[in-house]
């Protein structure tokens, strides 16, 4: 969850560093530091908080190094300090490393360096052993030093070394957590992320697993873990760096709810022709290959989980398909029923969350077919993956996931629409139905954003509320789930989701004078049932904001406030209904003076277990 980044070759090192970690703080930061060279010396700067925390310790201080390595952090092993903050020393400052994953065994080498070879720890975080394993090994070549710690090691990590005694390289080593490298003339990059080297160059290597990179300010060599040369082909970056900056808005938060139309509808464009027919980019998933499957798991993690919870019930609607969703981090320790019938369906923004990925992992080998929703061109997820389908987003950078999330659903909706033609589960007219739909929708998100101003009141007189319902059913509930993780994560208030008819089976004791009860009202075969769910809390003293349909007006009899959408059938309102809660969760939080794009304890992509 932490971002790297490092820099060889022939401009100041500092600036380019910093830059890069500017577009990778949504990775953490919970501190941040540099390592680098002055002279023959190595040194270390670093301090704990934002990133804003390290300009003045390096600002004017005359360095002038070709070479560095630089870290913002997600903290794991050891409280957010100066101490702990990366890059880390070894024990006579030869050696200074960066470190994004876990190193599991940690505990045995930090006893085996201390035992036997009288090795004492400054820290309380596991990277620290990395360095003074790369000295205690080093014996004239970094690169063996290098491999003979890794071999000791377990866990995930991606990992940046550079050493005093061998100044004109870097070593990069990838297990488990996002690596790639940059290409330059005269200069080379490495970093967990594209958007750290957007404004250098488009030009980078995919590093696999298990691989090591030598980084030279002319040359760059890919190993894999028998120290064989590999050749890789060049990944160019299509998208822009306008695409990772705010653009004019005040946080990229609020802008990704706003791409949000672009995004659905590029999502749609790339895959639906003019005659409805739908375009799955080559994924095999034509009846032949539908007809051996008996089951399909979706397995994902928070957003992309709900996301997953709106896509059960999409294929199970339409292609008539059992459908079970699983928590990522919990799939691999249920004995799940996985074999040569499953087809797996893993769901992730960024292609790099370790959760899902070790589920999908678990999955393949258990027989699985794999097809993972991604928004990262070039993920691990994707890699990992018998078929890919590209959500097309865009780089979504605000931690809290919008506009990723609204397009999973499209990918989700397509993806069962597709198997449901091929089955011949669906009669044509519903299915143009549903596909025309889908064609609108990027219209009707225009329409809900234009009533920002209405949501933005409302969250002006709602921000001190310290306990908030969600309440829904069907498909509303799904929604109410996603929309209460969007409120926690950003505004920090006790959020929490329940279906509207399980209230009355305990939860509504909860319910008191004035509660910010928030219900979801789209789903007209139980609109009148969550009428009388709205009734109940309204009896206990609730005050409550409503989401419905433009048309549904009888919920004005009952509600205190609604905020109408547009009117779209009930399989596709999770699209639209999200939207408005999405702003009411962004405009809480900034009333409440919190730094939205940057929620605390929070990081954009999580690649710890």
């Amino acid at each position: 969850m932490c971002g790297i980044v490092g820099y060889i070759g022939g401009s100041e090192a500092l600036p380019v560093l910093m830059e890069g970690l500017k577009r990778l703080e949504y990775r953490g930061y919970d501190s941040a530091g540099i390592a680098f060279f002055r002279g023959d010396a190595l040194e270390v700067k670093k301090c704990k908080g934002h990133l804003s925390c390290l300009e003045p310790l390096i600002k004017d201080d005359g360095i002038d190094s070709k070479i560095g390595i630089g870290h913002t952090r997600w903290a794991t092993h050891g409280e957010p300090n100066d101490i702990n903050a990366h890059p880390h020393m070894s024990y006579s400052g030869e050696v200074a490393v960066i470190h994004n994953g876990i190193i599991e065994n940690y505990l045995k080498l930090k006893d085996w360096l201390f035992e036997v070879h009288g090795i004492r720890f400054v820290s309380e975080t596991d990277t620290e052993i990395i360095a003074h394993l790369i000295e205690h090994f080093y014996e004239g070549d970094l690169l063996e030093a290098v491999y003979r710690a890794v071999d000791k090691m377990e866990g995930a990590y991606a990992l940046g070394v550079i050493s005093r005694a061998e100044p004109d390289k870097i070593i990069a080593v990838r297990k488990d957590s996002p690596l790639i490298v940059g290409i330059g003339e005269g200069e080379n990059f490495l970093a967990s992320d594209i958007p750290a080297l957007l404004k250098y160059t488009r030009d980078t290597y995919l590093i696999e697993n298990n691989e090591v990179v030598v980084l030279t300010k002319d040359d760059i060599t890919i190993y894999d873990e028998l120290k064989q040369k590999v050749s890789r082909e060049i990944f160019r970056v299509d998208w822009d760096v306008a695409s990772a900056e705010k653009e004019g808005f005040e946080h990229f938060t609020i802008k990704e709810i706003f791409e949000q139309p672009r995004g659905i509808a590029d999502t749609l464009n790339r895959r639906l022709l003019g005659d409805n027919e739908i375009l799955l980019d080559g994924i095999r998933l034509g009846r032949e290959e539908l007809e051996k499957i008996d089951r399909i798991y979706i397995v994902a993690c928070g957003t992309a989980y709900h996301a997953g919870l709106v896509g059960k019930y999409a294929i199970e609607k339409f292609a008539r398909i059992p459908v079970m969703v699983d928590v990522a981090s919990e799939f691999r320790y249920k004995d799940p029923f996985v074999d040569d019938k499953t087809l797996f369906i893993a769901i992730s923004q960024s292609g790099e969350t370790i959760d899902t990925l070790s589920a999908l992992r678990e999955a393949k080998r258990l027989g699985a077919r794999v097809l993972s929703v991604v928004n990262v061109v070039g993920s691990s997820v994707a890699r990992d993956s018998d078929d890919v389908f590209y959500t097309w987003a865009g780089p979504e950078i605000g931690v809290a996931s919008t506009k990723a999330y609204t397009t999973q659903l499209i990918a989700l909706y397509l993806i069962a629409l597709h198997m449901a033609k091929n089955l011949g589960a669906m009669d044509a007219d519903a299915y143009n139905r549903v596909i025309d739909g889908l064609r609108q929708l990027p219209g009707k998100v225009e329409q809900i954003l234009g009533n920002e101003d209405q949501v933005k009141l409302i969250a002006s007189r709602q921000f001190n509320n310290e306990n908030i319902f969600f309440i829904g059913r069907n498909l509303d509930f799904d929604t109410a789930l996603e929309a209460s993780l969007k409120l926690k994560e950003i505004s920090y208030i006790n959020s929490f989701a329940i279906q509207a008819g399980e209230l009355k089976h305990g939860t509504i004791a909860l319910v008191q004078e004035d509660t910010l009860v928030v219900a979801i009202a789209t789903q007209d075969k139980l609109f009148e049932k969550t009428l009388s769910n709205i009734r109940e809390v309204k009896a206990r003293g609730a005050y409550v904001l409503a989401v419905a349909k433009a048309g549904n007006e009888e919920i004005l009899k009952v509600a205190d406030e609604v905020i109408f959408v547009p009117e779209a059938s009930d399989h596709l309102m999770p699209v639209l209904s999200i939207i408005p809660l999405q702003l009411f969760a962004y405009y809480v939080s900034l009333a409440r003076g919190n730094d939205v794009d940057k929620p605390r304890n929070l990081a954009k992509s999580v690649t710890v277990e």
